[in-house]
């Protein structure tokens, strides 16, 4: 269990025992949780399984009736809650609510659309067989081993927690060790919510890297996992060892293009919203710009003079918070760096925008496209402009990267054009970030930014197995095709039979 509290005392040195959960504005402690071991671990997956089949045997209808049941709570306890994620995540108050909603959202999608997404599913069976029925059917994986982030610590694992429910499955959650009490809300939530339900359907387990590996040596079913690239493959690396499946979602070096028709003010609210959001910690968030000639000069006035105007801070009226992961303070430090010595001028911002708690937004254009302030995720509040000719130029640049997560056009005209020649796995037409607030549409990654996908009925699929089942209607005398007693004649008549129907295409 965890042990909520607040203390203006320093937070305890970590130890494998205990984990200190710490307000990343203040250092304040907000809590300490215990570390589960790799046995603790085990055991926590075997009671989840035993749970499973509970949850499995309920139906769609019934599992929907329980998850709406959370959704409400999570309503009535939003105030709450934000407060929760303001303090552990930094966030401010405001921007931790939309993250609630928009993970409320998509509960609420994945209970009501799981019945249909995952019905059989009738098939043809052919000519060959025509005596036979086929049907697809979609039966729950078991239990799911989630692994969420620290950056959108309820959104984001919520792709995976909501939809694996919904689709008959137990979960078994390992929280970022910057956000655990966040993650441990969310646990106890849906069992308060459902006090009739049996325990163990969703759980957490606590720690650090060395729990999460545990999770996924644990003998779960699927492991789902959000981080970076780096830590994604040492997942995929691990649970090659048992054939344990993946999905990833990694990181992202998510590019906007404005193209010469665009509204450029539209163009410049948003982009500094998706840049500068959340400390730019978002793995869909802009990282890098490419604007057209024509418009450039004018793009570049309209967003350095709205992103001038943000502010970090802890307060009600600050425009961001505090870099939640004090490690990616240094990293982002450095892209600075490189950028500026890679031939790019900062018009907002600097080296000296780097404090230490806080970032204070950074704009560099003309960078180089080879330093690593354009080619490295960066996940802060900086953002990288370049002017380019055409829109040939920009799409071609901005697929020169070894990511594929999301991406942003802004075009009147050819927003769909441009949007279909990009590398990505999500596009926002004139808006950043739209696709996320939308549940029927699958969300994941190309290249380094993962495989699979959460959200929409291919994230329900995810979390699923398809059960091939053929069956046999009545027999067909003479014809039998699977069998000893097959005649010489079925054998010619399925020659003349294939003739006419392949035997054409010349």
């Amino acid at each position: 269990m965890s042990t909520p509290k607040t203390t203006k005392e320093p937070a305890p040195a970590q130890q494998a025992s205990a984990l200190a959960s710490v307000n990343p504005a203040t250092g304040d402690v907000i809590a300490v949780h215990s570390v589960q071991t790799p046995a603790e671990v085990n055991a926590a997956v075997e009671r989840a399984r035993e749970a499973a089949a509970t949850w499995r045997d309920l139906g769609f209808d019934e599992r929907k009736k329980y998850l709406l049941r959370w959704v409400t709570y999570l309503l009535d306890h939003a105030e709450q809650f934000s407060d929760l994620i303001h303090a552990e995540n930094g966030k401010p108050r405001d921007d931790a609510y939309l993250e609630l909603v928009l993970a409320v959202e998509h509960v609420a999608w994945a209970a009501k659309h799981a019945k249909k997404a995952l019905a059989p599913k009738k098939v043809k069976p052919g000519v060959l067989m025509a005596n036979f029925s086929a049907v697809v059917e979609q039966r729950p994986l078991g239990v799911v081993g989630v692994i969420g982030p620290w950056n959108y610590p309820v959104y984001t694992p919520m792709g995976s927690i909501a939809y694996a429910l919904a689709a008959g499955n137990a979960v078994v959650f390992k929280p970022s060790e910057y956000t655990t009490t966040v993650g441990n809300y969310l646990a106890d939530s849906f069992r308060l919510a459902n006090p009739g339900l049996r325990n163990n359907i969703f759980t957490t387990v606590n720690g650090y890297g060395e729990t999460g590996a545990a999770l996924v040596k644990s003998g779960v079913d699927k492991i789902a996992f959000t981080g970076s690239t780096a830590t994604g493959k040492r997942i995929m690396a691990t649970a090659a060892e048992s054939l344990t499946p993946v999905l990833l979602e990694c990181g992202g070096k998510d590019a906007a293009i404005v193209a010469a028709d665009a509204d450029v003010k539209a163009a410049a609210d948003a982009i500094a919203f998706g840049a500068m959001a959340n400390s730019g910690q978002t793995c869909v968030g802009v990282e890098r710009v490419y604007v057209e000639k024509a418009v450039a000069d004018e793009f570049i006035r309209e967003i350095r003079t709205i992103i001038s105007g943000l502010t970090p801070g802890e307060g009600p009226d600050s425009s961001y918070g505090p870099m939640t992961m004090p490690a990616q303070i240094d990293i982002v430090r450095k892209h600075i760096a490189d950028a500026i010595e890679h031939g790019g001028t900062a018009i907002v911002g600097g080296l000296d925008s780097v404090k230490e708690r806080f970032i204070e937004p950074v704009v560099i254009v003309d960078a180089d496209e080879s330093s690593a302030a354009v080619q490295e995720e960066t996940f802060g509040p900086t953002l990288t402009i370049r002017t380019v000719k055409s829109v040939s130029e920009a799409i071609r640049l901005a697929n020169a990267s070894k990511y594929g997560l999301a991406s942003t056009v802004y075009s009147k005209k050819q927003g769909l054009e441009i949007a279909r020649q990009l590398r990505a796995g999500a596009t926002s037409i004139n808006s950043v970030l739209g696709f996320a607030a939308i549940p029927a549409l699958p969300f994941g990654g190309v290249g380094e930014s993962g495989i699979g996908r959460i959200h929409g009925e291919p994230g329900l699929k995810e979390f699923t197995r398809p059960h091939a089942i053929a069956s046999q209607r009545f027999a067909l005398p003479g014809m039998a095709l699977l069998s000893f007693k097959r005649s010489k004649m079925t054998t010619v008549i399925v020659k003349k039979a294939m003739k006419v129907l392949h035997g054409r295409y010349k």
